[in-house]
Formats: structure tokens, C-alpha cells, sequence
């Protein structure tokens, strides 16, 4: 590790965050939660918010994908997801759900304001983000897809988003 000049936990904790956040609105998957922790650690995120349905630490199948990333990121527990949004729009969050709708942009036409945190909105695995949810989201963005499935996994989408995100904003 040292040799990778990893920082200890309580280093990372005081270290400045990418201005992100996750929001995962009712993720059953504990494999995805775990996945999730991970991203949100390699990108340095401010926080996920864990919502509705959605596993939290401690739990040992998070763990075993996060493999201890749930102790190095920040989140929060809200029972209703809308409440978390809520709370971000208020707090100037611009809130993006990575969801496929009618009016949601391709991944490579999003841009994301300068400037202004951003909050990802991640659905459930196959009921995808709550109507209530998405009425509250500035805008939504999709991933462009060209294969027979028509979604992916919780986890990968929400790398190949923050990736596309972080670029845009510069912070990688």
C-alpha cells in the first residue's frame, strides 16, 4: 500500500472531497451498495445517501464489495427518498437521475453546471428512480447503450457516470 501511496481512513476522512454526491433510491442489491462505496471512494465523493430499501452498514455482503470502503465514505441513512432530495435541492444541489425517460440526454451531451455540487440519483435495479423522485430531478441523463440489454448494473452505471461527471467538471 504504501508503495500505491494510499492514505490511511482518518487521512482520507480530512482530505478535500469531489463536490458529488450518490443517492441510491431503494438499491436492493447489497453487491451494488458495496460497489458503490467503492466508486464513491476511488472519486473521493462528498457522501452517498442511502435510501428506502437500500442495505447500510454494517453488513457483510457490503463489505465484502466495498472491502472497507463503507468505513472511508461519508453517508446518511433517509427512509424516503424524496426527503434526501429534497434536502439537496434545497441545499443548491444540481440533481441529475441516471435514468432512462423521455427527455433524459445521452451521457456524452450532458454537461453538468459548473460550479454547483452535483447529485446522482441511482433506481432500483428494476423499477429504476420513483416518479416522485424524478419530478424533483433537474434533468436525467442515460448511458448510450448498443447492445440487447437495455440497462446496466447499478454499480457499473454509476462509475461510468461519475467518470463522464468529474471530466466535465475537471476534477480529474
Amino acid at each position: 500500500m504504501a508503495e500505491l501511496n494510499r492514505v490511511a481512513v482518518a487521512d482520507f476522512k480530512s482530505t478535500p472531497k469531489s463536490p458529488v454526491v450518490l443517492v441510491l433510491d431503494n438499491v436492493r442489491s447489497l453487491h451494488n451498495v458495496g460497489a458503490v462505496f467503492r466508486t464513491a471512494d476511488a472519486f473521493a465523493l462528498e457522501k452517498i445517501w442511502l435510501c428506502g430499501i437500500t442495505g447500510r452498514p454494517p453488513h457483510r455482503e457490503i463489505t465484502k464489495t466495498a472491502l472497507g470502503s463503507e468505513a472511508s465514505v461519508a453517508w446518511e441513512y433517509a427512509p424516503a427518498t424524496v426527503s434526501a432530495v429534497a434536502a439537496l435541492k434545497q441545499a443548491g444541489y444540481q440533481l441529475v437521475a441516471v435514468e432512462q425517460t423521455t427527455s433524459s440526454v445521452l451521457l456524452p451531451q450532458f454537461q453538468p453546471e459548473p460550479g454547483r455540487p452535483l447529485a446522482l440519483v441511482l433506481g432500483n435495479e428494476v423499477f429504476g428512480v420513483e416518479d416522485e423522485v424524478l419530478a424533483l430531478c433537474d434533468r436525467a441523463v442515460e448511458i448510450p447503450q448498443f447492445g440487447t440489454k437495455h440497462s446496466l448494473n447499478v454499480g457499473v452505471a454509476a462509475g461510468v457516470v461519475l467518470w463522464d461527471a468529474l471530466v466535465k467538471l475537471g476534477v480529474v
